[in-house]
């Protein structure tokens, strides 16, 4: 079953043009930038945590870049300052959930203890802000990441501590998909954007709504989703009584695919402004973000149809 995210046929695009070279300079950056600390000696062993999922944040800025002008190596160090704290909340969360595996190889708390997993996750939060100093003057992007980054942990801890057995509601699984992940997105989005104000909060506004869709997706995976085919530990949230996207859609009545639909389509329509932005964002969508959203729901679909 087909889930139609994009209206906008795959051969409006051009071909991809050197995205894989993009992404293999960004895991460069990140491994260089632990290279100069005393776990540089260990970098072979990360292999599973730095630059081998999907990079969907770095495929965002690759894509609008080119349209705004943005130098690559701005774009960059952009992207592996976010994958790094991407990473880092991974660490992070697999501890807290208790994952036993991500990307179809075992968890790095159950290779190297918790203790290990939790210095990491900082050392890679630390290298990231470390990143950003260094790329403008102002730090106009530290400061950015430093709020955006506070907004994921501040989700995490409301979702952990808050919110954990009580009966949700979709506004607040929303919200929590919103900070949880789409603050990263909207960071590649707002980093990508270049210099014009207008467009830089149309972008980061656009990143957070995408944000917001993958995570809800993510939610709904965490449901129904193969171990398997996903490569990472499922059905934790059931398990730890998390409020998220899927048990607030069964308890609230809601059709989490049409609004996660609804919420693309406003994504886009911030951009409609600036003619050669919306067209790299929906490569993007068309090429990155639409497959994965439309993977992690087709089951549930087809769940839904078969028990309709």
């Amino acid at each position: 079953m087909h889930i139609p995210l994009m209206s906008i046929a795959p051969t409006d695009f051009p071909p991809d043009q050197g995205i894989d070279s993009f992404l293999a300079e960004v895991k460069g950056a990140m491994i260089n930038a632990l290279l100069d600390t005393p776990l540089g000696e260990l970098v072979d062993n990360f292999g599973n945590i730095l630059g081998t999922g999907k990079m969907l944040r770095s495929r965002l800025a690759y894509r609008i870049g080119p349209a705004t002008r943005t130098p690559r190596e701005e774009l960059i160090d952009a992207c592996a300052a976010v994958e790094m704290v991407h990473a880092a909340s991974l660490l992070h969360d697999d501890v807290i959930d208790g994952g036993m595996m991500r990307r179809g190889l075992p968890t790095f708390w159950i290779e190297r203890g918790v203790s290990g997993a939790i210095l990491l996750g900082d050392m890679l939060l630390f290298k990231a802000l470390d990143i950003t100093c260094s790329v403008h003057e102002d730090c106009r992007w530290t400061r950015k990441l430093v709020r955006m980054t506070g907004q994921v942990c501040q989700a995490e801890s409301e979702q952990e501590l808050l919110l954990r057995g009580r009966r949700p509601t979709w506004e607040q699984s929303v919200r929590i998909a919103r900070y949880k992940t789409g603050a990263l997105f909207a960071f590649s989005a707002y980093a990508a954007a270049g210099t014009d104000p207008g467009l830089q909060l149309a972008l980061e506004e656009a990143g957070y709504l995408v944000g917001t869709c993958y995570q809800l997706a993510d939610d709904i995976l965490d449901t129904t989703g193969s171990e398997k085919e996903s490569g990472k530990t499922l059905g934790t949230d059931e398990t730890r009584d998390k409020i998220t996207a899927a048990s607030a859609a069964a308890l609230c009545d809601v059709d989490p695919v049409e609004r996660i639909q609804s919420y693309c389509a406003t994504a886009e329509k911030r951009l409609l402004e600036w003619p050669e932005v919306t067209a790299a964002w929906r490569g993007y969508m068309e090429k990155d973000l639409a497959p994965t959203l439309e993977s992690n729901l087709d089951r549930f679909s087809r769940l839904q149809a078969a028990a309709g």
